[in-house]
């Protein structure tokens, strides 16, 4: 039996306007699960965050998520259908395959967190099957 067992690990991602950050992830394509006036739930499947009613912009400028997905390419199409970019004055970059195995897109939210959806590949290219 695993004393140390992990039941979930959450990060607290910062916001400098908590109302257009929650529907940001909303439409990135996240649940809100809960919300209070300084903090929000937001989950897909079995991952979820924390957002914080929080700015710093020092620690907003430096923060980092990694979104590990099975189809990279679906979730850039998701981002350019629902026009994230545009509604939002994000940046972002499209797919691209990385030579440490990785399939990977670059979206930076409304506050300035990037955000690196990425997916398994082979290293050199192609699809891992893990």
């Amino acid at each position: 039996m695993d004393e140390l067992k992990i039941v979930e690990v959450k990060a607290f991602v910062p916001s400098r306007d908590f109302a257009l950050s929650k529907q940001f992830y909303q439409d990135l394509g996240f649940e809100l699960a809960w919300s209070s006036d300084d903090l929000a739930y937001l989950r897909r499947g079995t991952s979820s965050f924390l957002l914080q009613n929080f700015y710093t912009k020092e620690h907003a400028d430096n923060f980092m998520m990694h979104l590990l997905v099975e189809d990279v390419d679906a979730w850039w199409n998701h981002v350019e259908t629902q026009g994230l970019m545009g509604k939002y004055g994000v940046k972002a970059e499209p797919p691209s395959d990385k030579p440490w195995g990785l399939r990977d897109f670059v979206i930076v939210d409304p506050t300035g967190v990037l955000w690196r959806v990425g997916q398994n590949i082979e290293p050199g290219g192609g699809t891992a099957q893990h």
